[in-house]
């Protein structure tokens, strides 16, 4: 299946996620490819092996935006690895990459994430994921969703021509 043009979607989240995390990002990553979009992700383990394995076995795109110097630290389900050498400075291009941003659980690196992505008006939908308040309010710059099938609705109705 091929991506349709300017149909990329980042999925984030941690490298040791909890069952439950790993199995909503796999559930993304499938309705992301059942979708025809592409997946960019961090291209290691945790949310971001369990998403390129849902898109990788419903037929989708991969794409692994790698930390260090070698394409082999790509997860075995990216198809597509870009070597950066940068470490986590690579969160940036991450989320630069796409046109909205779904957050599986995470950490202060997904988090990075979320800001970055934030501060350049990509939406965030996020499952089981941060939440944020400012001044003592709750902010509301991400999109809550209840569910894998959920998130990707909203990712994509954020992203419509």
């Amino acid at each position: 299946m091929s991506a349709k043009k300017g149909k990329i979607v980042a999925v984030i989240g941690g490298g040791d996620p909890s069952p439950e995390e790993a199995k909503l990002a796999e559930e993304v990553g499938g309705e992301l490819a059942r979708h025809g979009v592409t997946l960019v992700c961090g291209g290691l383990g945790g949310v971001m092996e369990a998403a390129c394995r849902g898109a990788s076995l419903a037929g989708g795109v991969t794409i692994g935006i790698l930390p260090g110097n070698s394409p082999e630290d790509a997860n075995p389900y990216v198809q597509i690895p870009i070597v950066t050498g940068i470490g986590f400075a690579r969160n940036v291009a991450v989320v630069k990459s796409a046109r909205a941003v779904i957050a599986v659980g995470g950490s202060y690196g997904t988090l990075s994430e979320i800001a970055h992505a934030r501060q350049n008006n990509i939406p965030v939908i996020g499952l089981n994921t941060w939440s944020l308040s400012r001044n003592g309010q709750p902010d509301k710059s991400i999109i809550p969703a209840q569910s894998p099938a959920e998130a990707v609705e909203k990712a994509l109705d954020l992203i419509k021509d």
